[in-house]
């Protein structure tokens, strides 16, 4: 967990916030204007935290309110040890945060790889609450088929086979559970950052510092696992159909950085139309699996665009 006060040479400038109302003390950063159908929310994936946001935050708190919190396990959350990291997990304290503190209404969506999965989960149990859907390399699991595409990326990815032969060397805990000497290279290697020269120290630390131990490192570490093996906990039942046809009734959009070798967009892009078809779908040639990283101000022009020429409910 990373120190309240940390700024990384000031390059997350945002005062941090905490909520314990999920058992554990989970970080998060609100920033902007409260106003009715302003409000975003944008979550993080692996191996990141709220920082891969820090390029869009600050433009778009000048006149939407912003909330951006970190996973358990992630950033400056902390690391509860009694915890099973699983994604339905993950749901429960984002509805926390959202609903029983923040009660929040009106909700534009940003999520990125993980954020994608954890964000549809908190929308299916409170669709009323979410405005639009913006999506940026990472799946929402709304329709059927996509398991199938999702089977057929991982022994394709390159992420998941270095995952799936580590699982069977028995080096796949030892590398994640030493996250915070060895998560920037999976980034740029596996993952795959476009634009190798934005790892200075600085954005090294950044994303090192939240796993100094193996026992600080259960997030990064359950995530790729309840892939490969499932989660811990039984899952939940399929969600009610009605939730299911007002969130393909929202407002959405993918933006895909296109050089992904962890979600290929060869099977992230029809995913994303098997639930919304008529949805704008567009592709950054030059960006990997974190267009945060690669093309931060392409996707701040997409998002203010989106946000521009969708409606929210009022």
């Amino acid at each position: 967990m990373i120190a309240a006060e940390e700024t990384f040479d000031g390059t997350w400038p945002y005062p941090a916030r905490f909520n314990e109302a999920a058992g554990f003390r989970q970080h998060y950063v609100d920033e902007g204007p409260v106003r009715p159908g302003q409000t975003i929310v944008m979550l993080h994936g692996e191996p990141t935290w709220g920082y891969e946001w820090r390029h869009l935050i600050g433009p778009l708190s000048r006149h939407h309110r912003v909330v951006v919190p970190d996973h358990m396990g992630f950033g400056k959350s902390e690391t509860p040890q009694d915890r099973t990291y699983d994604a339905s997990e993950h749901i429960l304290n984002l509805e926390s945060l959202l609903v029983d503190t923040l009660d929040l209404t009106d909700i534009t969506l940003v999520v990125r790889d993980w954020g994608g999965p954890i964000g549809a989960g908190f929308a299916l149990r409170n669709p009323g609450r979410i405005s639009r859907i913006f999506a940026v390399n990472t799946v929402l699991p709304l329709a059927e088929g996509i398991e199938d595409l999702m089977k057929a990326n991982g022994a394709e990815s390159r992420w998941f086979q270095w995952a799936h032969s580590a699982l069977a060397d028995g080096s796949f805990e030892q590398i994640l559970g030493n996250a915070g000497h060895t998560i920037a290279q999976l980034m740029i290697d596996l993952q795959h950052v476009a634009r190798p020269e934005i790892a200075t120290p600085t954005w090294i630390r950044a994303y090192s510092s939240p796993f100094p131990t193996p026992a600080e490192s259960r997030g990064v570490i359950a995530f790729p696992r309840q892939v490969l093996e499932g989660p811990q906990s039984p899952p939940p039942g399929p969600p009610p159909m009605e939730a299911v046809a007002a969130l393909r009734a929202v407002p959405a959009m993918l933006a895909v950085g296109m050089r992904d070798t962890a979600l290929l967009p060869q099977y992230v892009i029809p995913s994303f139309k098997l639930s919304y078809p008529d949805a704008p779908v567009v592709e950054i040639p030059g960006a990997g699996h974190f267009p945060t990283e690669d093309a931060p101000e392409t996707l701040l022009a997409l998002l203010e665009l989106f946000l521009q020429t969708t409606p929210a409910r009022t």
